[in-house]
Protein backbone atom coordinates (compact mmCIF):
# COMPACT_ATOMS: atom_id res chain seq x y z
CA UNK A 1 0.00 0.00 0.00
CA UNK A 2 1.15 3.43 -0.80
CA UNK A 3 1.28 5.96 1.76
CA UNK A 4 -2.42 7.90 0.29
CA UNK A 5 -3.96 4.45 1.20
CA UNK A 6 -3.95 3.08 -2.17
CA UNK A 7 -3.03 -0.29 -3.30
CA UNK A 8 -0.44 -1.22 -6.00
CA UNK A 9 -1.87 -3.30 -8.12
CA UNK A 10 0.24 -5.09 -11.41
CA UNK A 11 -1.02 -3.19 -13.77
CA UNK A 12 0.73 -0.41 -12.02
CA UNK A 13 3.87 -2.48 -11.39
CA UNK A 14 4.66 -3.01 -15.23
CA UNK A 15 6.72 -6.52 -16.07
CA UNK A 16 8.22 -7.38 -12.98
CA UNK A 17 7.73 -11.12 -13.37
CA UNK A 18 5.91 -11.74 -16.26
CA UNK A 19 8.80 -12.36 -18.89
CA UNK A 20 10.29 -14.58 -16.30
CA UNK A 21 7.23 -16.50 -16.18
CA UNK A 22 6.29 -16.45 -20.25
CA UNK A 23 9.76 -18.54 -20.53
CA UNK A 24 9.13 -20.52 -17.63
CA UNK A 25 12.08 -19.46 -16.19
CA UNK A 26 14.64 -19.98 -18.85
CA UNK A 27 16.95 -17.24 -20.33
CA UNK A 28 19.06 -18.81 -22.79
CA UNK A 29 17.75 -21.61 -25.99
CA UNK A 30 19.86 -23.56 -27.99
CA UNK A 31 19.03 -21.61 -31.03
CA UNK A 32 20.34 -18.39 -29.48
CA UNK A 33 23.18 -18.06 -31.52
CA UNK A 34 21.11 -18.20 -34.70
CA UNK A 35 19.04 -15.40 -33.33
CA UNK A 36 20.81 -12.31 -33.49
CA UNK A 37 19.07 -8.68 -33.80
CA UNK A 38 19.04 -8.91 -37.90
CA UNK A 39 17.90 -12.40 -38.00
CA UNK A 40 14.69 -12.43 -40.12
CA UNK A 41 11.84 -14.78 -38.65
CA UNK A 42 9.43 -16.36 -41.07
CA UNK A 43 6.19 -18.21 -40.09
CA UNK A 44 6.33 -21.76 -42.08
CA UNK A 45 3.04 -21.36 -44.35
CA UNK A 46 2.07 -25.86 -43.64
CA UNK A 47 1.27 -25.94 -40.35
CA UNK A 48 1.58 -30.10 -40.95
CA UNK A 49 5.38 -29.85 -40.32
CA UNK A 50 4.29 -28.69 -36.63
CA UNK A 51 4.97 -31.87 -34.44
CA UNK A 52 1.56 -32.08 -33.18
CA UNK A 53 0.17 -31.43 -36.94
CA UNK A 54 -2.25 -28.79 -35.77
CA UNK A 55 -2.80 -25.02 -36.54
CA UNK A 56 -0.70 -22.58 -34.24
CA UNK A 57 -3.96 -20.83 -33.53
CA UNK A 58 -5.61 -24.30 -31.42
CA UNK A 59 -2.56 -25.49 -30.55
CA UNK A 60 -3.01 -25.28 -26.81
CA UNK A 61 0.98 -25.49 -25.68
CA UNK A 62 1.34 -21.97 -27.50
CA UNK A 63 1.39 -18.53 -25.27
CA UNK A 64 -0.34 -15.50 -26.78
CA UNK A 65 3.39 -14.38 -27.28
CA UNK A 66 3.95 -17.56 -29.54
CA UNK A 67 1.11 -16.67 -31.64
CA UNK A 68 1.60 -12.84 -31.89
CA UNK A 69 5.11 -13.36 -33.32
CA UNK A 70 3.82 -16.03 -35.62
CA UNK A 71 1.44 -13.53 -36.44
CA UNK A 72 3.60 -11.01 -37.23
CA UNK A 73 5.97 -13.30 -39.34
CA UNK A 74 3.02 -14.62 -41.55
CA UNK A 75 2.77 -11.63 -44.16
CA UNK A 76 6.46 -10.58 -44.08
CA UNK A 77 10.12 -11.42 -42.68
CA UNK A 78 10.42 -9.56 -39.44
CA UNK A 79 13.66 -9.26 -37.34
CA UNK A 80 13.42 -10.38 -33.48
CA UNK A 81 14.69 -6.75 -32.81
CA UNK A 82 11.95 -5.33 -34.44
CA UNK A 83 9.64 -8.43 -32.88
CA UNK A 84 10.79 -7.75 -29.70
CA UNK A 85 10.32 -3.88 -30.40
CA UNK A 86 6.96 -4.15 -31.07
CA UNK A 87 5.89 -6.76 -28.36
CA UNK A 88 7.61 -4.94 -26.31
CA UNK A 89 9.35 -7.53 -24.61
CA UNK A 90 12.92 -7.89 -23.53
CA UNK A 91 15.15 -8.92 -26.48
CA UNK A 92 16.06 -11.87 -24.21
CA UNK A 93 12.58 -13.37 -23.70
CA UNK A 94 11.77 -13.13 -27.74
CA UNK A 95 14.81 -15.36 -28.17
CA UNK A 96 13.61 -17.88 -26.03
CA UNK A 97 10.00 -17.41 -27.78
CA UNK A 98 11.20 -18.01 -31.21
CA UNK A 99 13.84 -20.95 -30.31
CA UNK A 100 9.98 -22.62 -28.78
CA UNK A 101 8.62 -21.96 -32.47
CA UNK A 102 12.10 -23.37 -33.96
CA UNK A 103 11.61 -26.48 -31.98
CA UNK A 104 8.17 -26.68 -33.14
CA UNK A 105 8.79 -26.19 -36.20
CA UNK A 106 6.62 -23.15 -36.81
CA UNK A 107 8.64 -20.69 -37.82
CA UNK A 108 12.29 -20.57 -39.16
CA UNK A 109 15.10 -17.99 -39.47
CA UNK A 110 17.17 -16.79 -42.17
CA UNK A 111 20.32 -14.24 -41.47
CA UNK A 112 20.96 -11.64 -44.10
CA UNK A 113 24.41 -11.99 -46.00
CA UNK A 114 27.17 -10.05 -44.20
CA UNK A 115 28.27 -7.36 -46.08
CA UNK A 116 31.64 -8.31 -45.68
CA UNK A 117 30.68 -10.99 -47.78
CA UNK A 118 28.94 -9.57 -50.51
CA UNK A 119 30.45 -9.24 -53.46
CA UNK A 120 32.53 -5.79 -54.52
CA UNK A 121 30.37 -3.37 -56.43
CA UNK A 122 33.46 -2.78 -58.75
CA UNK A 123 33.97 -6.47 -59.04
CA UNK A 124 30.07 -6.87 -60.60
CA UNK A 125 30.39 -3.76 -62.93
CA UNK A 126 32.88 -5.58 -64.56
CA UNK A 127 31.59 -8.78 -65.04
CA UNK A 128 28.22 -6.91 -66.79
CA UNK A 129 30.67 -4.95 -68.90
CA UNK A 130 32.41 -8.37 -70.01
CA UNK A 131 28.78 -9.01 -70.58
CA UNK A 132 28.27 -6.90 -72.87
CA UNK A 133 31.28 -7.02 -74.96
CA UNK A 134 30.29 -10.67 -75.72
Amino acid sequence: MTSDGDRWYDDDAGHVVRPYAMTRGRTTHAAEDRLDLIALVVAESRYEDSPTGTHPDTDRTLSPEHLDIIERCRTRPTSVAELAADLDLPLGVVRVLIGDLLDSRLVHVSRPVPPAELPDESLLREVINGLRAL
